[in-house]
């Protein structure tokens, strides 16, 4: 039974012994020659305005989850999309259920205004 897991058990000492390598021998490697320039934080291209420690809205939290609650729909559909002719009737109506959940979801969140950045 042990042998079964040892494939994996390899791929996560590997991955640990890559991550681990990465952090060491990175900065061993890496120049280090700070300016005042590169000591400015990057903000896509352009100069940052305002206070760097503003607290964003709740709708900003808001809205990325919902974009990953229905980001994550087509991680489940496109499997479904792969498989549907073997899936036959019970999997068109576990994925009409799914959807029509997901449907009723965005219904809901319209409604109550989750989806409305400014008011």
């Amino acid at each position: 039974m042990v042998t079964t897991y040892v494939p994996l058990f390899m791929l996560f000492l590997v991955g640990g012994l890559l991550t681990l390598v990465f952090f060491v021998v990175t900065p061993l490697l890496g120049k280090k020659n700070p300016n005042p320039e590169k000591m400015i934080p990057y903000e896509c291209g352009s100069e940052t305005t305002g206070g760097r420690h503003v607290k964003l809205s709740v709708k900003f939290y808001l809205t990325a989850i919902l974009f990953v609650i229905f980001d994550v729909e087509a991680v489940f559909i496109y499997p479904w999309t792969l498989q549907f002719r073997s899936l036959e009737a019970a999997g068109l109506l576990t994925m009409l259920s799914f959807i029509s959940i997901l449907a009723l979801t965005l219904v809901y969140c319209w409604k109550k205004g989750a989806l409305e950045w400014e008011k």
